[in-house]
């Protein structure tokens, strides 16, 4: 912050402005600050904020809020998706200064004689708010200026129209000693970010006859019903090749069957990790294909990016330090005790944070 006014607390900001606050494409967001100064000379508060493509947006004046608590109050509304930012600027308002003191004078029963220099002072103001307004309200200004200081007139008729321009003068401020508050940022999502009906869709099991798995060709003749229910979002859970080693059975029974397919989140085997598909549900050009007829039915995909493996998914052979070796030497595998997950390993974050970061980035921009 530079200037002569403190301005304090802004909100939206979060962690002091480490990371952007939240919005969506239309919706008003309410900003606020705590600004203040000495004395009675009136004191204004504005925000400042910028598009996606850095064009600044137009003047958003600030009310004060409840008597004594020196806190300003504005609504913006970002129209487009992407990055934007806002801050908050302090001005003396010397309009608002004026008003209040000639209104607050005449009321006393002071005469054209003791308003000498403020009526001298109103001019002043006026001359530089005729420059200010749209073109169109100038000849208001200049008609206020031009009675204020004609000596022949009634105090009334002196004052009267400069008094009236109160609404425009406060949208279009005469604005002096600016206070630029610090910038923050607000990213704005589209709509469908701020909520959505989202349906758990196993791909497997739509189409599914005679223990033989369900494809993206035959889960794509259930997407009319699903959009026909209200929802926008199909979730799938993980749609991988699933771990042969340590495969459960139904109900987390520890021996599988020669037809169980055991668990989707069990995520690798020889075909493949998470950014594989599992061969019985198609091919990458029929998940395309799918992804394409939810699109014409108003419904968008979203994937599960479950980090974790079965023992024989493709990381676990090419980086064992990603797991928890446990004293014996084995890798860990998942525990909720008293249940045990003996087809799943936990990812460890904690022993090569920079290369699994890199492949988790490496598998969402391959579904990207």
């Amino acid at each position: 912050m530079t200037g002569r006014f403190p301005i304090e607390d802004v909100s939206p900001v979060v962690s002091c402005g480490r990371y952007p606050a939240k919005a969506v494409v239309d919706e008003p967001v309410p900003v606020s600050a705590r600004a203040y100064r000495e004395g009675h000379d009136a004191l204004g508060c504005n925000v400042v904020w910028a598009g996606p493509d850095g064009a600044s947006r137009p003047f958003t004046r600030m009310r004060p809020g409840e008597p004594g608590q020196d806190r300003w109050h504005a609504t913006i509304a970002p129209d487009a998706v992407g990055s934007w930012t806002f801050s908050v600027e302090a001005f003396q308002d010397p309009y608002l200064t004026w008003q209040n003191a000639v209104t607050k004078k005449i009321a006393a029963g002071q005469g054209p004689e003791d308003l000498a220099n403020d009526l001298a002072e109103g001019a002043r103001v006026l001359a530089a708010a005729r420059g200010l307004v749209p073109a169109a309200d100038r000849p208001r200004v200049a008609d206020a200026l031009t009675a204020l200081v004609d000596t022949d007139l009634p105090l009334a008729q002196r004052v009267g129209p400069a008094l009236a321009l109160a609404d425009l003068l406060w949208e279009h401020p005469v604005r002096e000693l600016v206070t630029a508050g610090d910038t923050y940022s607000i990213w704005v999502d589209r709509k469908r970010a701020l909520y959505s009906a989202w349906y758990e869709f196993f791909p497997r099991s739509e189409g599914a006859v005679g223990g033989r798995s369900g494809t993206f060709a035959t889960a794509t003749e259930r997407l009319p019903g699903v959009a026909a229910m209200g929802f926008d979002v199909l979730y799938l859970p993980p749609i991988h090749p699933i771990g042969r080693v340590n495969r459960k059975g139904p109900n987390n029974a520890l021996t599988a069957g020669p037809t169980d397919v055991g668990s989707p989140w069990a995520i690798g085997a020889a075909e493949g990790g998470h950014d594989t598909i599992h061969p019985d549900l198609g091919t990458p050009a029929d998940f395309r294909a799918f992804i394409q007829a939810a699109a014409a039915q108003g419904l968008e995909v979203a994937m599960d990016l479950a980090l974790q493996c079965a023992p024989d998914h493709p990381w676990v052979t090419e980086h064992p330090e990603w797991f928890t070796t446990r004293a014996d030497g084995s890798i860990a595998y998942a525990e909720n005790p008293p249940k045990k997950y003996q087809d799943i390993y936990p990812v460890n974050f904690d022993n090569d944070p920079e290369g699994i970061r890199a492949e988790v980035l490496r598998v969402v921009l391959h579904w990207v």
